[in-house]
């Protein structure tokens, strides 16, 4: 179900060729996305209701301003995942995400949210046909870090371990 939820969304926003714009992908949905300087190391980001400035969903996603720009992407995508998947576990108080605790929710969602984001920003029908490029030259095509396309190269059981992601 989340792939066919997440290739829709994709396929609604822009054709075959990576990286996916989270950030568009976020405003369809009605949510605002933020960068803070304010969010303090190891908080990577959160998501909250905000009727002021949230958007037509009347959330809002914070990410750390501080943070490497791939990792703002996963995070966008991970609270996306959040919204979709467990809006209603955190409608009323919002939702931190922390690097150590990851958040208040149970490790099982919080897979589910890491889960989304990798099927989000490195979806399989885009990744099927390059996944034989050297991992460096993809995680710089999707805009993602080379250990989240090792992750999600992994997951699919596409790979045992590329050469070039340990030089």
């Amino acid at each position: 179900m989340r792939d066919k939820l997440v290739e829709g969304l994709i396929l609604r926003l822009q054709g075959t060729s990576p990286p996916v714009n989270v950030v568009s992908i976020a405003k369809l949905l009605g949510l605002e996305v933020y960068e803070s300087h304010e969010l303090p190391e190891g908080i990577a980001g959160k998501i909250f209701r905000d009727k002021k400035h949230g958007g037509q969903g009347e959330y809002s996603i914070i990410v750390r301003g501080a943070d490497p720009f791939v990792r703002k992407r996963f995070t966008v995508a991970h609270e996306i995942g959040h919204y979709l998947l467990h809006r209603h576990l955190f409608a009323a108080a919002g939702l931190v995400d922390d690097a150590l605790y990851r958040s208040q929710l149970s490790t099982r969602l919080e897979a589910q949210a890491n889960g989304f984001a990798a099927d989000l920003l490195m979806p399989w029908h885009l990744l099927s046909p390059i996944k034989d490029k050297p991992i460096s030259e993809l995680a710089s095509l999707f805009e993602v870090s080379q250990q989240a396309m090792n992750i999600r190269l992994e997951s699919c059981g596409k790979i045992k371990q590329h050469a070039d992601l340990l030089a």
